[in-house]
């Protein structure tokens, strides 16, 4: 059964941190791109990192660059997403999903497999 769950959402204070967690069961996340989506009450989703599976390569929204970093580790068939500075619009459910190959995909639909999200809340 392939099933992608994520992890360590929560509440922070503005700056604050958190790391998320995503981690694969039934199909290896290395083979795949992963990407970080998010979505905020009344909006719509909105990627936010992507890495590729071959060549390592990652790319983010301008929204969260400098402040957010993803990454792999393949032994634990799970892709991380450090968040750093933290801010009120970053409130948002966070969805980790796994695209068709192994490039990021621009568009929603090429993301195969998703979780079930985590909430991410930054408020004083």
């Amino acid at each position: 059964q392939v099933q992608l769950v994520e992890s360590g959402g929560g509440l922070v204070q503005p700056g604050g941190s958190l790391r998320l967690s995503c981690t694969g069961s039934g199909f290896t996340l290395a083979h795949r791109a992963i990407a970080w989506i998010r979505q905020a009450p009344g909006k719509e989703r909105e990627g936010v990192s992507c890495v590729n599976s071959r060549d390592g390569n990652s790319y983010s929204a301008d929204s969260v660059k400098g402040r957010f970093t993803i990454s792999r580790d393949n032994a634990k068939n799970t892709v991380f997403l450090q968040m750093n500075s933290l801010k009120p619009e970053d409130t948002a459910v966070y969805y980790c999903a796994a695209a068709i190959g192994s490039s990021c995909q621009s568009q929603i639909y090429d993301y195969e497999y998703w979780g079930q999200g985590t909430q991410v809340t930054v408020s004083s």
